[in-house]
């Protein structure tokens, strides 16, 4: 994985957990959740995890969340699934992004099977 850009070295996870969701729920991301996965994974520190309504809409969404992190010029170091847009994972380091068409996330349930996980409010703070 990449290392995050300097000019966001400032910026804590949460902080780039809520940039994710702002960018998505702009773009009408639907159950949008920040799990705090801090203690629970060493992989990352928060999940962002949300649904759109169609396979285009969750290409729409992916694209939303990385141009909003382009322009404060982070890179996802991993981007899998846009292309078939059931299930879309981009991996910003600190902050996993995981956007679903609707019927995959019911059948993977993240939720479930990270449920200790903090519920963080996105648009608190």
């Amino acid at each position: 994985m990449k290392p995050i850009k300097k000019e966001l070295t400032d910026k804590s996870g949460l902080e780039l957990a809520r940039i994710c969701a702002a960018a998505a729920l702009d773009t009408k991301a639907e159950e949008l959740v920040i799990l705090d996965v801090r203690g629970l994974a060493s992989f990352t520190e928060y999940f962002v995890i949300m649904n759109g309504r169609s396979t285009r809409h969750v290409q729409a969404l992916a694209e939303a969340v990385e141009g909003a992190l382009r322009s404060k010029r982070v890179k996802a170091s991993t981007a899998e699934g846009i292309a078939e847009g059931l299930w879309v994972l981009l991996d910003f380091d600190d902050v996993i992004v995981h956007i679903f068409y609707h019927e995959q996330r019911r059948f993977y349930d993240l939720e479930g099977l990270w449920s200790q996980a903090k519920r963080i409010d996105p648009a608190a703070g």
